[in-house]
């Protein structure tokens, strides 16, 4: 039995606003405007590990951080590297479930600031 598409609407919206309402979620949205690890994201914010990684797969599972690819560590390991698919949302509460509105990432917005931090 398929899903409605109401019904993936509903689970799409439960997975953004627990993920949005979890503690650090924001601040790894912020850190995560260039690509960067989990390590990363955790010394810059200055959480446990743990719970960056935690917080980081709800984002992925919510749609609001994705991985781009893998680099080499500084110890020679190989480690997946995020950066946010958005860079505003805006939710509205007036009807009878929340409704988003995102301002998703272009490649070419990527792309540049990529150059820019280089």
């Amino acid at each position: 039995m398929s899903r409605s598409r109401t019904q993936d609407h509903d689970a799409d919206s439960a997975a953004v606003l627990s993920a949005l309402g979890s503690k650090y979620s924001a601040e790894i949205l912020c850190a995560a405007g260039t690509p960067k690890s989990a390590q990363a994201l955790s010394e810059t914010i200055e959480i446990p590990i743990a719970t960056c990684y935690r917080r980081i797969e709800e984002l992925v599972d919510a749609g609001l951080l994705t991985c781009e690819g893998r680099r080499l560590s500084d110890e020679g390991r190989r480690t997946n590297i995020y950066r946010r698919t958005l860079d505003e949302i805006e939710i509205d509460f007036s009807d009878d479930a929340p409704a988003f509105s995102r301002k998703r990432r272009t490649e070419a917005k990527n792309r540049l600031q990529d150059q820019l931090e280089d």
